[in-house]
């Protein structure tokens, strides 16, 4: 988000990476982005509450496109959306993930209830009161 922002504050435009996967669309790839915040409470979490001892996967358990990232982040930042779309580099287009969602079953098992930021929500108050502030933490 850091990068991005910038690159539309400088360029009013963002790049992102075209599709090479006849599956998805240019822009539909998907990550389960997670905010920082939700990480801290999920981590103090664990700290307190003390669950089994194991490796527990960390993210919302919703995965969202680049595109929906990209219109949040103009959105937040006022600026019409301007969005080029690049050739993924070669040397990671055999290894590129077009997917990732974390499932979240072991850690609601263990007791983790909290809701998270949705990607709009988490995007906006990053905006809002960290990037736009220059205040990064």
């Amino acid at each position: 988000m850091f990068h991005s922002y910038h690159q539309i504050f400088q360029n009013k435009k963002i790049t992102l990476f075209r599709s090479h996967n006849p599956s998805f669309k240019d822009g539909e790839q998907k990550r389960d982005f997670i905010y920082v915040k939700d990480i801290l409470k999920v981590s103090y979490w664990l700290l307190t509450q003390l669950p089994p001892n194991g490796i527990y996967n960390l993210g919302t358990g919703n995965a969202n496109t680049f595109l929906n990232l990209a219109y949040s982040l103009f959105h937040a930042m006022n600026i019409a959306p301007n969005i080029e779309f690049i050739d993924t580099p070669i040397d990671i287009r055999d290894k590129y993930q077009y997917f990732t969602e974390a499932n979240m079953q072991k850690l609601r098992a263990a007791g983790y209830h909290e809701s998270f930021y949705s990607l709009q929500e988490g995007i906006k108050d990053y905006v809002k009161n960290y990037l736009s502030t220059n205040q990064y933490f």
